[in-house]
């Protein structure tokens, strides 16, 4: 119980001081550095995520980083266990990215600011105009080098059984052209959701897999890779996957 209490005040303390963070970022803008206004947000977000891991007792091991692709503008496609996925994947896959994320994230203060400046997307599938809008965004990003993940589960599956992966969920792939990253994580659960909501110490491995090009794939695999990459991060998941 102390862990998950000092986590949560530890989460929030470092929003309030991150304002600061943010007066240098502006500031680098103003100058004119824009090499170094992203770094700074690459060095800033990246220690942070890596310090909530630390401080919940989260053990990361990593593999196939030798599978990145050198240019940016990818679509890092992963499963979703649980909340820590998102400090994971800012912290231990290198290089800027945005998220693909549900409107309520965008609504927590100071946090919302940070996930405008790593060009986040803001996904209402309630609302199918600003659905298309948010997509259409997203191609643009892409083909502009800019990096992003999705969780076609849609939710977090708070176990180590993958969810059916969301109808529409690769338009961002088959529409802009962008390589395919499919990463698999197991274990992020165990930190939070496996416990009751209070955070315990565990191991969470991360594999990243080698890129998928779809303009080199069959066509039925190419207008609909959803399955292909469901099977290929379920390759590295226990157990068999429904």
């Amino acid at each position: 119980m102390l862990r998950t209490v000092f986590w949560f005040t530890y989460f929030w303390l470092f929003q309030l001081i991150s304002t600061l963070f943010l007066l240098v970022y502006f500031l680098l803008g103003l100058l004119g550095l824009k090499k170094s206004q992203r770094e700074f947000l690459l060095c800033i977000t990246r220690a942070w995520a890596r310090q909530l891991i630390a401080i919940a007792g989260g053990r990361v091991e990593v593999s196939g980083l030798e599978n990145l692709p050198v240019r940016a503008g990818v679509l890092f496609v992963s499963n979703h266990q649980g909340a820590f996925d998102i400090p994971l994947l800012l912290g231990f896959v290198p290089g800027l990215k945005g998220f693909v994320s549900k409107k309520e994230n965008f609504r927590l203060p100071i946090v919302s600011i940070w996930m405008k400046l790593l060009h986040c997307i803001i996904l209402d599938r309630k609302d199918l105009r600003q659905s298309a809008q948010a997509i259409a965004r997203g191609i643009r990003d892409l083909q502009a080098g800019r990096s992003l993940v999705i969780f076609p589960e849609g939710t977090r599956s708070k176990s180590e059984t993958m969810l059916r992966f969301k109808e529409g969920s690769f338009k961002l792939a088959t529409r802009s052209g962008a390589a395919i990253v499919p990463l698999t994580i197991d274990g992020s659960y165990r930190l939070l959701e496996g416990n009751r909501g209070r955070i315990r110490p565990g191991t969470v491995r991360l594999h990243i897999h080698a890129p998928i090009i779809l303009s080199g794939l069959p066509a039925e695999q190419k207008n609909d890779p959803a399955e292909l990459v469901r099977g290929i991060i379920a390759s590295r998941l226990p157990g068999r996957q429904p």
